[in-house]
């Protein structure tokens, strides 16, 4: 599925329907069902976690809302070396939409972690590595809005903004890899051994593991690339309303 593909821009002169291709129909629809599944056994179905009680279940969102960012970051990338190897803006626009989504599933990430750590850990935010590296992450990339926004030349902006995202992608191979190579990490593992100074670990039971695949599966996947797709048609209905407003303007 190549979401990018048929983009259209005033730049290229191309031309695309304005109703909703049915495979981003049936996509939009299957995301929203199985989203209402994902909820459901994170709410009912997952049996209550015998140390943290009900707390727990916001696990099942928080940790596939960050690999839902980091396939969202990975789009920006692949969008952001496309362009700067061919300069086709259409390329550019996979890079902002990724970025958009993945810093929203980033932002997703980070509230639900608070919200968890408050009744857990007994405060709302704590300097752990895995907690700065998440948030010098999320403000990575919230710099790269400021980096387009400040920059008015078109070609100039959508090229340093993909070198830019290319490299700030580092910042989540940080953030996934320093669970596992700081051994002062307070924040559990939900896959594989817990750091020795884990504080707030829960017995993983069966209906907790499917309910995690069934919720990686909704938030890191599905929800993403939906909301890319529909990312990019709006931004390309965003341009084409910008071309009829300038060529109106010079009639």
């Amino acid at each position: 599925m190549d979401i990018a593909h048929g983009l259209r821009t005033p730049t290229t002169g191309s031309t695309r329907a304005t109703g909703w291709p049915l495979l981003l129909r049936g996509l939009t629809w299957g995301t929203v069902l199985a989203t209402v599944a994902g909820l459901y056994l994170a709410l009912v179905y997952a049996g209550t976690d015998t140390t943290q009680g009900d707390v727990q279940r916001i696990f099942y969102i928080h940790m596939p809302a960050f690999f839902g960012a980091f396939v969202g970051f990975a789009a920006g990338v692949v969008g952001g070396v496309a362009y700067l190897r061919t300069r086709n803006p259409k390329w550019d626009t996979l890079a902002v939409a990724g970025i958009e989504v993945g810093f929203t599933l980033a932002l997703i990430n980070l509230v639900t972690g608070m919200i968890w750590a408050r009744p857990i850990w007994n405060t709302w935010w704590t300097w752990d590595p895995r907690l700065t590296a998440s948030a010098v992450m999320t403000l990575t990339y919230a710099a790269y809005f400021m980096l387009r926004n400040g920059i008015e030349n078109v070609e100039t902006r959508r090229r340093f903004a993909s070198v830019y995202g290319a490299l700030a992608i580092v910042t989540v191979v940080i953030t996934i890899a320093v669970i596992r190579i700081r051994p002062d990490t307070i924040h559990p593992a939900v896959i594989g051994p817990n750091p020795q100074n884990a504080q707030g670990s829960f017995a993983g039971s069966s209906t907790m593991g499917v309910t995690l695949g069934v919720n990686m599966l909704v938030w890191g996947l599905l929800v993403p690339l939906t909301l890319i797709w529909h990312r990019i048609r709006l931004h390309d209905f965003a341009d084409h309303a910008a071309a009829l407003k300038s060529a109106f303007l010079e009639k």
